[in-house]
């Protein structure tokens, strides 16, 4: 019997995809679908089919517009004017769920409560709520930063602006999040499964950030808020708090009849976090003690840290829709930071000596020895060094959007055009102050019992706030001691990324069997970005030897953390001159630093929109395929180490070099809504996704020399310019059960074949092109007089796979009874497994005994709760969200990205607040809110997650304030 209505021919949509499974699969479910007969005419399914993502920029913006969704457009454009009638939390949960319901593909979504106000304080915050979402915090402010969706980590997601691929600061290819204020962003979508128009998508999922658009309100709407916060609160060891300010501001219009509209919106704030106590344990070892090697501590390092930040942001929209078959968008976003952190400590070795040239050897006296343990003693010929130490960043991120639409007859023709540019210029100053050359003092420590390195009590011989003691000077002769005083170190990375890309689309709605609209498109993307920047020794200004040493600007005193004592303390910046000069340093490390990118990517895209019935269920969705053309370009240098015996240009010679790689992707896709009736919706995902390497992977240069361990052999390490992007095979199934616009249920499940994965690995390679004469080879061993060595670099790997389900509940109370009325509940809980795990001989940070890492940024277990209760003006709710334990990324002293084992944690939030409803102050809110209400810390890990190796302490931070809008 036939399951289907009528028979058609597949011939019109018949599609070349017999290489791939995944196109294969396509094909088959083409095949049978155009078999199908439609249920409505091609009039009603014009007007009733939705496609969130086909063009990932257009569904609604804000709360005022998601009322319904309308016919897709390309980027930058928007859909028609909607009416909603509630208001705050309930608003922006409306406006989500009618963006999810009425997507062809799996996606999640959040929307404004209101103009400028997303439920959470950062974008990065807000997205973490979602179902199988998780968000790392970062190590200095304890915010929400990166965000991993499906247990990948953050490098897999794609993040746009109103559709369109942004420039970013660092070295993975999107933005950070802290670089978009919350108060600017209209709505954010997730799609979870790829379609053929989505441009710039990622392996895990593409992020799409939106700004409102003016044509979509239906009045003149202006909004303005003030914010007053205090950051570090309930914190450990009695520091200090801190506090910040916030200003917002929005304005969005209609001009003449409507034709015309215009959105602006402004943010600032400034804030300092609360002080941060951190220790850093050497371990345990032996000195000498009346002829016997006796244990006493290893080392320390106490340290009080705070981190400042403040940001500037815009956007502006401008439209001109004259009449029903023309419309032009342009869209501009700016955001202008400076981040920073002040270290203020003090540091020393017990047992071991630091390293330096001007320290003698330690000698133990005064102690009491109990079963080979010296609890107590006076170490002399001891010197103890003050650190303040400043790590910062400006970042600046521009991007411009045009967008123009055109319909005639059955076709709508856009052409898009996008420019954006980012640049991060960071400052790493590392400064020391102690006792100047060759000076000694003594230290007396008590309460060791052998291992207890945390409770240790530390007594310096000299008073280290005093500034006539702890001089500014090389305290220990680190650079080599007099031949090259080193009195503090200072690197400035820079790094500037812009992206340029056109896109052109039509889009013709067609009477083939199921398929109701067919678009062609076309997308070039051209990236360039390069880091560069210089560092240094910093020297005392004035050549006064190795030797020289200079007061410390100021008068302030600060704790060395939990160290019980004050030091000296003073901020570096605008030191560079006044007090120290810089002697600047090139060595094969830094020409390591230095790199260029260049991309030049062109996508080819069919579409099918569908729409039908099969197994006597109506569906919609649609099937289609990218075409992707990279050429990329890494540069770089080598560097012999052999040749390089000083730290500069002339001393260490490098080779620029350049290399590069052009290859293709073909992705397929399928994507399908089946409606059960009464509400309830299965959808099905089928298609090829990518994810590209980190930029800075790609890029060229080495170094290489003589291995001084194990075997000779010569061995090197770099980027890689042939590097392919991850590539994965994706199947999704989610069941969704709606309650009108109000609520639903889902039940989701995911599986992605992992094609092919980066890691890092050596492999043998041959240096014979960058041997010089002087080169020195290996004299003994298999590798004797071999130009042939290991090179380790990112490589692609092949096989693997991630899998998991996601679960997720948004639900009022109202439906279980009227007395409950203004009560929710949104929950979601997701699980995800992966069989690949890394090689972790490539990642030399990693520490522990296993010989393989899990994929970083997998959590196995994600779970979000908020409850809250919103009436007649009342807002109250509670959040909170927990991820399991999982590898991380954070950045070394370095300004390198390095792995790190970190702690799953639960953070809890609070917030309330009160809007008039009438009279002369109606559109006046009030608002409290509560982060991390439970202090829970950061905590890093080696091998066993309950014994941590470093924490990171935040407190809580309250937020005050009031907004108004009419």
């Amino acid at each position: 019997m036939n399951i289907f209505a009528t028979k058609r021919t597949a011939e019109p949509v018949r599609l070349a995809f017999h290489l791939s499974p995944v196109a294969t699969g396509c094909a088959i479910f083409l095949a049978a679908l155009a078999g199908s007969a439609h249920a409505q005419s091609t009039a009603d399914n014009t007007t009733t089919t939705t496609n969130a993502t086909s063009s990932v920029a257009t569904a609604p913006a804000s709360a005022e517009q998601a009322a319904a969704a309308a016919e897709p457009t390309p980027p930058g454009a928007t859909p028609g004017v909607a009416t909603v009638q509630v208001t705050g939390i309930r608003r922006g949960i409306e406006a989500a769920i009618s963006i999810k319901k009425n997507s062809s593909s799996i996606v999640e979504a959040i929307s404004a409560e209101d103009i400028g106000k997303l439920p959470d304080q950062s974008v990065a915050e807000s997205i973490s709520r979602l179902p199988g979402v998780s968000a790392q915090r970062s190590r200095s402010s304890g915010k929400a930063a990166e965000i991993s969706v499906r247990g990948l980590s953050p490098s897999f997601n794609g993040t746009l602006l109103n559709g369109r691929e942004m420039a970013s600061t660092g070295n993975a290819r999107s933005p950070e999040f802290d670089l978009f204020p919350a108060e600017l962003v209209g709505s954010i979508l997730i799609a979870k499964t790829p379609d053929a128009s989505l441009i710039g998508q990622g392996l895990a999922s593409t992020i799409d950030l939106r700004t409102v658009q003016p044509l979509d309100f239906g009045k003149r709407t202006v909004a303005g808020s003030y914010k007053k916060s205090r950051t570090g609160v309930k914190q450990r060891d009695g520091l200090p708090e801190g506090d910040g300010e916030r200003y917002t501001l929005s304005y969005i219009d209609q001009f003449a009849n409507r034709t015309i509209g215009v959105a602006v919106g402004f943010t600032s704030y400034e804030e300092t976090g609360g002080g941060q106590s951190k220790f850093n344990s050497w371990g345990v070892g032996t000195l000498p003690y009346n002829g016997v090697d006796v244990k006493v501590p290893g080392g320390f390092g106490y340290d009080t840290e705070q981190a400042t930040s403040s940001r500037d942001g815009a956007f502006a929209t401008l439209q001109y829709r004259p009449n029903r078959n023309f419309k032009s968008t342009v869209d501009m976003f700016y955001s202008s930071g400076e981040s920073g952190l002040k270290k203020t400590g003090f540091e020393s070795g017990v047992a071991y000596n630091a390293g330096g040239k001007y320290e003698l050897q330690h000698v133990l006296s005064q102690a009491t020895v109990a079963n080979g343990v010296a609890t107590s003693g006076t170490v002399s010929n001891w010197k103890g060094v003050v650190r303040n130490h400043y790590e910062g960043a400006e970042d600046d991120l521009k991007s411009i959007g045009w967008n123009n639409e055109f319909k005639f007859d059955d076709w709508t023709t856009a052409a898009d055009l996008t420019w954006s540019k980012a640049t991060k210029l960071a400052s790493r100053y590392e400064t020391t102050a102690g006792l100047p050359g060759r000076a000694q003092d003594t230290l007396r420590y008590t309460n060791f019992d052998g291992s207890n390195v945390t409770g240790v009590k530390y007594t310096p011989g000299s008073n280290y706030a005093d500034r006539s003691v702890a001089r500014l000077t090389d305290v220990m002769g680190w650079s080599g001691g007099e031949t090259s005083p080193q009195a503090g170190y200072l690197a400035q990375p820079y790094v500037e990324d812009e992206v340029k890309a056109i896109r052109l689309t039509a889009k013709k709605a067609v009477e083939w069997g199921p398929v109701i609209a067919t678009t062609y498109g076309f997308n070039l993307t051209a990236r360039d970005k390069a880091r560069t920047g210089e560092e240094g020794r910093l020297i005392i200004a004035g050549n006064g030897g190795p030797y020289a040493a200079a007061a410390a600007p100021g008068s302030e005193i600060a704790q060395a953390g939990a160290s019980g004592f004050n030091v000296v303390s003073w901020d570096p910046r605008g030191s560079l001159g006044s007090v120290y000069a810089l002697a600047n340093k090139v060595d094969a490390d830094i020409y390591n630093k230095f790199w260029d990118v260049k991309e030049r990517i062109s996508t080819a895209y069919f579409m099918a929109d569908l729409d039908g019935e099969m197994f006597g269920l109506s569906y919609r969705g649609n099937v289609g395929v990218q075409a992707i053309h990279t050429d990329q370009t890494g540069g770089g240098f080598v560097v012999d180490r052999a040749r390089c015996v000083g730290n500069t240009a002339q001393t260490c010679p490098a080779q620029r070099v350049e290399e590069g790689d052009k290859y293709w992707d073909v992705l397929p896709s399928l994507n399908l809504t089946f409606d059960l009736k009464n509400d309830q919706l299965l959808r099905f995902g089928l298609g090829k996704a990518v994810s590209r390497a980190n930029l800075d992977d790609l890029r060229a240069g080495q170094g290489f020399g003589i291995a001084t361990q194990g075997v000779p052999v010569l061995t090197g390490g770099g980027g890689n310019p042939q590097l392919k992007p991850f590539r994965a095979k994706a199947l999704d199934l989610s069941y969704e059960k709606y309650f009108g616009n109000k609520a639903y249920v889902s039940a989701a499940t995911f599986y992605k074949k992992l094609d092919t994965y980066i890691f890092r690995s050596p492999r043998a390679y041959d240096y014979a092109p960058f041997i010089t004469p002087t080169t020195p080879l290996p004299l003994s061993g298999p590798f004797a007089g071999s130009t042939v060595g290991l090179f380790t670099q990112p490589r692609n790997g092949e096989g693997g796979n991630i899998y998991g389900f996601e679960l997720a509940a948004n639900l009022p109370f109202s439906m279980v009874s009227e007395y409950l009325d203004g009560f929710g509940l949104m929950v979601n809980h997701s699980d995800t497994r992966s069989s690949i795990e890394l090689p972790k001989l490539g990642f030399a940070n990693v520490s522990g005994d296993a010989v393989r890492i899990p994929l970083p940024g997998l959590s196995r277990k994600v779970s979000n709760l908020r409850l809250y209760y919103e009436k007649a003006g009342f807002q109250v709710a509670a959040a909170a969200r927990k991820r399991s334990s999982f590898l991380g990324q954070v950045s070394d002293f370095q300004d390198n990205q390095q792995l790190t084992f970190i702690k799953g944690d639960t953070i809890v939030d609070l917030q309330a607040s009160y809007e008039i409803q009438s009279g002369w102050l109606k559109g006046v809110s009030v608002y409290a809110q509560a982060q991390n209400w439970n202090n829970a810390p950061f905590l890093e890990f080696t091998t066993d997650e309950n014994n941590p190796s470093n924490r990171v302490d935040y407190g809580r931070t309250y937020h005050f304030g009031a907004s108004y809008k009419f």
